[in-house]
């Protein structure tokens, strides 16, 4: 987890951007959500739950070549696809499409901002547009999410996770004591106190 020695204090998301220099102000993903080709069958791609792509059975190490496809994804109410005007295919995803990497924090209470880099250098602050939601893993632990775009979420690692659930408190919500993480004046809650103890 970064510190909050920014000197542009105020402004996660700023801190990341800079960190990832000139590759951070490309260009934004195309406009896959307006596209609606033909669907055009499964193709053997697997997103794997660390985050790895494989084509084939074979890991892609190409970092671009990810990159340039994790533009191109996009949640269908059936299953994920790679969209293009021309064309549309499925592919597995065995967990959340990304992983969120690395995680900046600035500020305290209502007013904390955070903000996340995901594997393919997406960068999203928690807020409105990229919430945070939190699921219970097979061995009853917490799962970390935040959402990069559309339908498309990032699972949070295991080390910020626990990094990101240290922030957490715990407030009265609708009169049921509950735990959970503040950001962006939103409260994002992990669990009811009555249903898994407090923290």
């Amino acid at each position: 987890m970064t510190d909050s020695s920014s000197p542009t204090p105020g402004n996660a998301l700023a801190r990341l951007t800079e960190a990832l220099g000139s590759d951070a102000r490309r260009k934004g993903p195309p406009p896959v959500e307006r596209w609606n080709p033909a669907y055009c069958g499964e193709i053997d791609m697997r997103i794997a739950a660390d985050g790895t792509w494989h084509y084939m059975g074979t890991p892609i190490n190409r970092t671009a070549l990810v990159k340039l496809f994790s533009t191109v994804l996009r949640k269908d109410p059936e299953r994920y696809v790679l969209v293009t005007p021309v064309e549309r295919v499925g592919i597995t995803v065995e967990d959340a499409p990304f992983l969120a990497v690395e995680m900046a924090v600035e500020g305290d209470g209502s007013s904390r901002q955070i903000a996340f880099r995901t594997n393919v250098d997406d960068l999203v602050q928690v807020g409105p547009d990229h919430p945070l939601r939190f699921e219970q893993d097979a061995n009853g632990g917490v799962k970390p999410y935040v959402k990069v775009r559309a339908d498309l979420w990032a699972l949070v690692t295991r080390s910020l996770a626990l990094d990101l659930i240290a922030l957490g408190e715990e407030r009265d919500v609708e009169g049921v004591a509950a735990f959970g993480v503040t950001a962006g004046d939103m409260f994002f809650h992990i669990a009811s106190i009555s249903d898994w103890g407090s923290p």
